[in-house]
Parts: structure tokens; sequence; C-alpha cells
């Protein structure tokens, strides 16, 4: 049974979380109501996935989360962040950060379950297998695992995605609306270095396959198979 850490100071969204966790699919659940809290927990149970309220008293939920990346007993949990609607700057952070996912408040309780199971995927065995080649790459649909020359690289969920959608679409250029919208699910037209940030650091992690994914200046990317 998945296991899953609820951070929020606010003890209605707690519960409206856990209710329909556990309606929905009886996933095991702990609570933390700030941030400190939330760091000794996620290390002590090491949970399969946190949801991360980012205003939070004792340590706020952007520091909470770098924490958590730096410590290599929770630097590969998965991660969503809630925040209030409209502060765009703490999403833009959050994302550049390396979130693999964010829900503004207020949220329906359907898109974070679908959200959840999502990214729940890649540490649930029993999914089977839904895989997409090309050349070196091997990519995992289900357990969102890439292979490279027969080498698993640890890519996060975020990483992933930005991946796959590339290579499912060799040698086209996709534009950087197109895949912030694909990938982070922005509707309207924003100005960040999220994009830039994961396709730098893709590119480190393939290392001399790295140069597979092309710039296109002012328009966006492409993966190229050759």
């Amino acid at each position: 049974m998945p296991s899953i850490l609820i951070v929020d100071d606010e003890e209605d969204i707690r519960e409206l979380i856990a209710v329909n966790l556990l309606r929905e699919e009886n996933y095991k659940l702990t609570e933390a109501v700030n941030g400190l809290d939330a760091l000794e927990k996620a290390k002590s149970d090491r949970p399969d996935l946190i949801i991360l309220d980012l205003m939070l008293p004792e340590m706020d939920g952007l520091t909470v989360y770098k924490t958590i990346r730096e410590d290599a007993r929770t630097q590969d949990i998965p991660v969503i962040m809630l925040t209030a609607r409209g502060r765009l700057e703490e999403k833009i952070e959050g994302l550049e950060l390396g979130a693999d996912d964010y829900l503004s408040k207020p949220f329906s309780p359907k898109e974070l379950m679908l959200r959840v199971r999502n990214l729940l995927r890649r540490t649930n065995p029993n999914t089977g297998s839904n895989v997409v080649e090309s050349g070196p790459f091997s990519l995992d649909k289900n357990a969102l695992k890439l292979h490279l020359d027969g080498e698993e690289i640890e890519l996060t969920a975020t990483e992933f995605k930005l991946l796959l959608s590339l290579i499912e679409s060799p040698g086209i250029t996709q534009e950087r609306a197109d895949l912030l919208k694909k990938v982070w699910g922005y509707s309207d037209m924003i100005q960040t270095r999220t994009l830039d940030t994961h396709i730098k650091r893709l590119r480190e992690k393939l290392t001399q396959y790295g140069n597979s994914i092309e710039t296109v200046r002012g328009v966006g990317y492409r993966f190229s198979e050759g």
C-alpha cells in the first residue's frame, strides 16, 4: 500500500485530501502541520509521495522542499506542491527547483487524485510495462524509468515527462509554450526559466547523449534520433 505524507497547517485541507485519498485508493497516510514536523516525518517514514503546502509555520514549504532534495534519504521522493491561487512567483520557483507537480488552492480533489496516481506509478511494480524506445533510450511510461544503453538513469517525474514528450516526436521542433503546457500544465503565456532549467539538468544526466536534445533558438527544442 503506497504511503503519502500530507503537509498542511490547515486542518480542513488535510481532512479533504485524506478523505479523498482513503475513499479512492485507501493509501497509508501520515500528516504534518508545519515544516519541521514535515522534515522529521519525511526522514523517518520515507513516504512514497509528499503533498506539500508552501505556506507553512516554522519553516516554509520551499525550504522544506530544498532540504528534502538535499538529503539522500528523501531526495527521490516525488512531491506535489500546493499554494494559494495567484502566488505565481511561488509556482515558478517551485517548478524551477524541480518539483514533480503543482496545484493551486482551491483545487479539485479529483484532479489531485489523478496527479497522485500518475506520480506513484514509478514506485508501483504491478502496473506492467509500456516502453518507448529510440536508439539507446528506453523509457517505461508506467514505471517512469529511463534506461540508457541498458543502464537506469535516475530522473524526476517531471524530467521523465519532458524527455518523453520530446522523444515521442523525434525530429519535430516543439515550441516552448507547447512544452510548458504539456509538461507543467501552463494554460497561458508566462515568462519562466523552468523549461530551460529542466533541459539543462536532463542534458547533464544523459551525459554523452545530452546533445540528442537540440535547441532551436527562439522557438523551442527537438529530439534528434541521430
